[in-house]
């Protein structure tokens, strides 16, 4: 407990401790937390401001990070729909608030970068237990059958509701929670106590994922638990055993998932639709293959600068109805691609910006051999394949925060390297937070 929340440091430094550890908790829940907790934070750094780090504002870093916000900024001079881009504006303004604060502020972020993982990966894993028991409770009071916890009606979506947050959303902090724990695991030393939390925590994290049925999520998490982990925390025989056991767990995983029919139809049933063009087949909502071909078409109008900021929906929704996409019109879709969506509105220089930033922070996490970053780089480029995630509050949050934080709080290569050879020294604050949370 003191570890986790009673730090030593300066009476700035655990403000600022305590407002990011409370902003990751704030993640998973109502934007409003997030929000009020962020501007809390601003102004928390900018009361306590040290002019000699007004240096920091000429790294390189803070144009990358908010690269977003000027694509969109800049698309917004020729839109055909100022009042939505002045819109997009507002929703991406943590994409530049995050890196300045963080450079700003006096904070070691890799000081504290496990405390503050670990509180966020814990949060995940109670958040899931407390879903799990409303769904539980829900059952016994509607008295139907335990095996009801599969069906539809608790499952993507309908799971996730009690806490109102897209299903593929929470999904995504969920794999950061469970790539953070396992991580742990694997490296090996930690205390029996800290192997109970882990192991207890992967279980519920990986029941939620389950739960969540997000198909996109499940592509990342396989290479990020069966490539990205034995790759850069073991050697030899250790990393051939660990990938023999875990591509074993994976089959034997997924043949026990796609056994209940809810998960079937779900991973395997409704993915053919949803990459299918056949309109015959009948089904409840468009494909995303027929929404990215809509928009395709528009793209070719204006490739290189696209319609503005802010055009997309607008513009899509009038072509779903001259398609007969009727669920797309009424629902007001957007593309759910987010590489497609920068073409549509910022034509092939936005997209090749948004493109450069993922490989600079690949470059990053791929050169500190950091497997957190790396498993949220994975997160944000394949899931931009399948959602807008830059375009809902709750992805720009969890992009614009992650982001930020993970390359102000990299640690460099040497450092990783002490710290798996000294493997208990390295798991003591982790210890200690774990007996603090059972306590």
């Amino acid at each position: 407990m003191k570890q986790l929340l009673l730090i030593n440091d300066i009476t700035a430094n655990k403000i600022s401790y305590y407002h990011v550890l409370l902003l990751m908790a704030s993640l998973p829940f109502d934007m409003f937390y997030s929000h009020i907790i962020l501007i809390s934070f601003t102004l928390h750094t900018l009361i306590h401001l040290d002019k000699s780090r007004l240096k920091s504002l000429r790294s390189f870093k803070l144009l990358v990070l908010p690269s977003v916000l000027f694509i969109t900024i800049l698309a917004t001079i020729y839109t055909i729909n100022p009042k939505a881009a002045f819109t997009e504006w507002m929703l991406r303004i943590p994409l530049l608030l995050f890196p300045v604060v963080f450079s700003l502020n006096g904070l070691d972020l890799k000081k504290y970068r496990e405390n503050l993982l670990m509180g966020f990966s814990l949060v995940c894993a109670l958040t899931v237990f407390y879903l799990f028991m409303v769904v539980l409770v829900t059952i016994r009071f509607y008295h139907m059958p335990l095996r009801a916890i599969f069906s539809e009606g608790f499952t993507n979506h309908n799971f996730a509701g009690p806490i109102n947050i897209h299903a593929t959303f929470f999904s995504f902090q969920l794999v950061i929670a469970f790539v953070y724990f396992l991580s742990i695991l694997i490296k090996g030393g930690a205390s029996r106590l800290i192997k109970v939390v882990c192991i207890i925590s992967c279980l519920i994290l990986v029941s939620g994922m389950i739960q969540l049925s997000s198909k996109s999520i499940l592509i990342i998490l396989f290479v990020a638990v069966n490539v990205v982990l034995p790759l850069y925390l073991l050697n030899g025989r250790q990393r051939r055993r660990y990938i023999l056991t875990g591509l074993l767990i994976t089959v034997t995983g997924t043949a026990g998932i796609l056994s209940i029919s809810t998960f079937r139809d779900r991973y395997v049933t409704l993915l053919k639709e949803d990459i299918s063009s056949d309109k015959t087949i009948p089904r409840n909502s468009d494909s995303r293959f027929e929404r990215w071909r809509v928009a395709a078409a528009r793209i070719k109008e204006k490739p290189l600068l696209g319609y503005g900021s802010g055009s997309e929906v607008s513009l899509l929704k009038d072509d779903f109805y001259n398609a007969k996409m009727y669920s797309s019109f009424l629902k007001g879709l957007n593309s759910h691609n987010q590489y497609i969506s920068f073409m549509l509105k910022s034509g092939i220089w936005g997209l090749t910006i948004y493109l450069l930033t993922l490989i600079y922070g690949f470059k990053i996490a791929f050169k500190r051999k950091d497997v957190m970053f790396i498993s949220f780089m994975l997160i944000i480029a394949v899931v931009s394949l399948s959602e807008n995630i830059l375009d809902v509050d709750k992805g720009v949050m969890f992009y614009s925060f992650f982001f930020s934080f993970f390359l102000f709080s990299v640690p460099d290569h040497e450092t990783s390297i002490k710290e798996q050879q000294k493997p208990d020294e390295y798991l003591v604050p982790l210890a200690t937070n774990a007996l603090a949370v059972t306590s």
